[in-house]
């Protein structure tokens, strides 16, 4: 079984496989009579495909222990997906270059609290993982026409740890 080990969160180390959302370092100024500070444009939202339209939803994610048994990625090959936790609860992102269709040199991290991702589209990504409690995540992807999910089944599952 091959093994996995989780990494912190970082823009840089991130960069191949989406963008980093958070609000150290990000362009921002006051809105409202300078009541509120927007931090503006942290994710490229990509929509492709027959009659793409953005979705705003919900997750509500039940708990995984570590270590962890990966047995399968996914990916949108018609819109990237954002998550950002509504917690502080640990969560693990876990994401993999492609390699003519299939995942290879996986890599999970472990973001800090106040940190979510935007996955881009079509890359390889495992499911919503959060750790210790259920945990709710603000996610922004593609809705609209055609098929936006691809699932590949590891033939030996990976173990992610710490």
């Amino acid at each position: 079984m091959a093994s996995l080990v989780i990494e912190p969160l970082s823009a840089a180390a991130f960069a191949p496989f989406g963008q980093v959302i958070e609000t150290d370092g990000a362009q921002h100024y006051p809105i409202n009579n300078g009541m509120t500070e927007r931090y503006h444009d942290l994710a490229r939202i990509e929509l492709g495909g027959p009659e793409p339209r953005p979705l705003i939803s919900l997750f509500r994610g039940q708990p995984y222990a570590l270590p962890l048994t990966l047995k399968l990625v996914e990916r949108h090959p018609l819109g990237s997906q954002a998550f950002y936790p509504l917690s502080a609860n640990p969560w693990l992102v876990i994401v993999a270059e492609d390699n003519a269709g299939t995942p290879v040199r996986l890599r999970a991290f472990q973001p800090a609290t106040g940190q979510g991702v935007n996955i881009a589209m079509n890359t390889w990504h495992g499911v919503l993982t959060p750790l210790e409690a259920e945990s709710d995540f603000l996610v922004v992807d593609r809705g609209g026409e055609g098929n936006n999910l691809e699932e590949h089944h590891f033939d030996e599952p990976w173990t992610v740890t710490r």
